[in-house]
C-alpha cells in the first residue's frame, strides 16, 4: 500500500515546525518530509527536531545536496538518526541546485561523478565497513564509523535526468521524484531505473518517493499552475479530497511507493492543508 506523507516547506519559519509535524501525526499521516534549500533551513538539524517531537511519524530529508557535505558527515548524521529513532529516518542525497551550489564555491565540475561517489562510499559506510577511497571527489583514509547503525539503512538518491535515474538504480536503494513528475514520468523514471539495476547487476526492491503538488480550495488551480513551471503534463492536482486522492492513485498506479503532498508556495492556510491531507484525503485511500 502507497504511503502518505506531507511536505513542510522550508519558506515557512523553523519555528512553526514543532506544530506542523505533531499535527501531521495527530491526524495520522504517515510521514512528514523537509528540505534542504539554500539557505533557508538545514535538513538533519529540522528533521532531529521533527522526530524528537513525534513518535510514530516518519521523516525524510529530500535532499541533501552532495557538494555542500563531506560524505564521513553525512554518514555519522544519518547513522545518529536512524540509532535515535530507528526506522522513521529516510535520507536522499542528491545534485542540488547548481546556482545554489555556485554561490557557496562547491558547484561540481561532473555533478554525476560526485553523487556517484558519494552514495557508493555513503552507503559502505552505513554498513559499518572501513573505507579508504582516493576518487575524484571523495577521498577517504581508513575511515569508519564509532555508531553505524544496528540494521541496513536505505540511502535514497533524487533525481530527474535519464543519466540520473539510471545511477539511482545501480547504485542507491530508492529514489525521489519532484513534484514536476506526472504518473507517465513514474513509469519512464521507473524504466530507467531498472536499467540502472540490471546494468550494475542488482536485484530486489527499489523505493519511489514522489512529491505531488496540491492545492484545494477557489485559486487552487491557478495556484497549482503558478507553481508548476517546466512540469511534465498530468503533474500536479488542484480539487477537493477526492480530486487529491485520485491523482495519488494514478501516482500509485504508475509505481510510487509513497506520495507526499506538497502544498504551494503561497498556501494559506499550511495547517489546514495538513488537516486537509490527513482528515479528508487519506481516509480516501485506505477505503
Amino acid at each position: 500500500m502507497t504511503s502518505l506523507g506531507v511536505v513542510f516547506r522550508p519558506q515557512l519559519p523553523p519555528e512553526r515546525l514543532r506544530g506542523y509535524a505533531r499535527l501531521a501525526e495527530e491526524v495520522g499521516l504517515e510521514e512528514l518530509w523537509l528540505w534542504e534549500d539554500c539557505f533557508l533551513e538545514g535538513g538533519v538539524s529540522t528533521a532531529a527536531a521533527a522526530l524528537a517531537w513525534t513518535e510514530r511519524l516518519r521523516v525524510g530529508i529530500g535532499l541533501l545536496p552532495v557538494p555542500l557535505r563531506n560524505v564521513a558527515a553525512t554518514a555519522m548524521e544519518t547513522a545518529a538518526l536512524h540509532r535515535m529513532f530507528p526506522g522513521r529516518a529516510s535520507v536522499v542525497v542528491g545534485h542540488g541546485v547548481q546556482d545554489w551550489m555556485g554561490q557557496v564555491g562547491a558547484r561540481a565540475a561532473s555533478p554525476l561523478t560526485l553523487l556517484g561517489e558519494h552514495l557508493d562510499a555513503l552507503r559502505a559506510l552505513l554498513r559499518g565497513e572501513k573505507l579508504t577511497v582516493q576518487g575524484r571527489y571523495v577521498t577517504l583514509d581508513g575511515v569508519a564509523l564509532d555508531w553505524p547503525p544496528p540494521r541496513p539503512v536505505p540511502v535514497l538518491a533524487g533525481a530527474t535526468g535519464p543519466r540520473t535515474l539510471r545511477l539511482s538504480g545501480a547504485r542507491a536503494d530508492g529514489t525521489l521524484l519532484t513534484s514536476a513528475t506526472s504518473p507517465d514520468g513514474v513509469r519512464q523514471a521507473r524504466r530507467l531505473i531498472e536499467e540502472g539495476q540490471t546494468e550494475a547487476g542488482r536485484e530486489g526492491p527499489h523505493k519511489v518517493v514522489v512529491y505531488l503538488l496540491a492545492a484545494t480550495g477557489a485559486d487552487a488551480a491557478e495556484r497549482v499552475r503558478a507553481d508548476l513551471t517546466d512540469a511534465q503534463p498530468g503533474a500536479g492536482v488542484a480539487g477537493d479530497a477526492a480530486a487529491v486522492a485520485d491523482a495519488v492513485r494514478r501516482l500509485a498506479d504508475a509505481g510510487a511507493d509513497t506520495v507526499v503532498l506538497q502544498p504551494t508556495a503561497d498556501e494559506p492556510d499550511p495547517e489546514g492543508f495538513v488537516r486537509f491531507a490527513g482528515e479528508e484525503v487519506m481516509p480516501l485511500l485506505r477505503r
